[in-house]
């Protein structure tokens, strides 16, 4: 399977191989478990796995789809079109000088720190377990997070960096670039592809990915799915 047929459709791929453990499968569709996030994909667009996707969708709450191409109706369910989201793959990434600031490894003591900053800064969906998710690094701040950067979605190849935030209190200081960067490196040196996904509105953080060696792949599309 091609680069681009995994990347239009991530949801499926990843939680379809590298991630099976983090997914809840019925039929020919999956959604994450509710403590880890709200993606969820259905194998196609066969009556029988768009049944199986609406069986997911829970009785209070939301899941996402995240592709390329448009998704026809779910039976059931109600489906709400979100702001468009672009894709980007690093290409060659910029060389960033050494930190200035120390960089830490996240883990499960940190998780309730990452969830709060996740909270107020919104870089997307962040949930209790979200950090089990990939390798977490921060920085901190008189012992408090102040900005953390990690990874997301596994496909074949692929490792999307994700969660990309700096306390408001705190910005302008290069934490982003400099988080991203190491993520990035580490992805590289497993021999995989950084990839990121990001509001196509968020103009700033497109130039900042742009600068860092990002480029544009597609736009995709989003939708929140809830019952009717």
């Amino acid at each position: 399977m091609g680069r681009d047929e995994l990347l239009d459709r991530p949801i499926w791929h990843a939680f379809t191989t590298r991630q099976t453990e983090l997914a809840e499968r019925n039929g020919g569709a999956l959604r994450l478990h509710g403590d880890y996030g709200i993606f969820a994909s259905a194998d196609g667009v066969s009556p029988d796995s768009l049944a199986a996707l609406a069986a997911l969708v829970p009785a209070e709450g939301e899941l996402a789809v995240v592709q390329a191409d448009d998704h026809p109706p779910v039976p059931g369910v109600a489906m709400a079109p979100q702001p468009g989201v672009c894709q980007m793959v690093a290409g060659e990434l910029r060389a960033l000088p050494p930190p200035a600031f120390q960089v830490l490894d996240l883990g499960e003591d940190d998780a309730e720190a990452m969830l709060e900053l996740a909270t107020l800064t919104r870089p997307g969906p962040f949930f209790a377990r979200t950090h089990r998710m990939g390798d977490f690094i921060g920085v901190k701040a008189d012992g408090r997070l102040i900005a953390m950067a990690g990874e997301r979605m596994r496909l074949p190849g692929l490792t999307e960096v994700s969660a990309v935030c700096t306390h408001p209190d705190h910005r302008g200081q290069g934490y982003a670039a400099t988080l991203m960067g190491i993520v990035a490196g580490r992805i590289l040196a497993r021999g995989e592809t950084p990839f990121l996904h990001v509001y196509a509105h968020n103009t700033g953080a497109i130039a900042l990915y742009e600068h860092l060696g990002y480029r544009m792949r597609r736009q995709m599309r989003m939708w929140l799915l809830s019952l009717a």
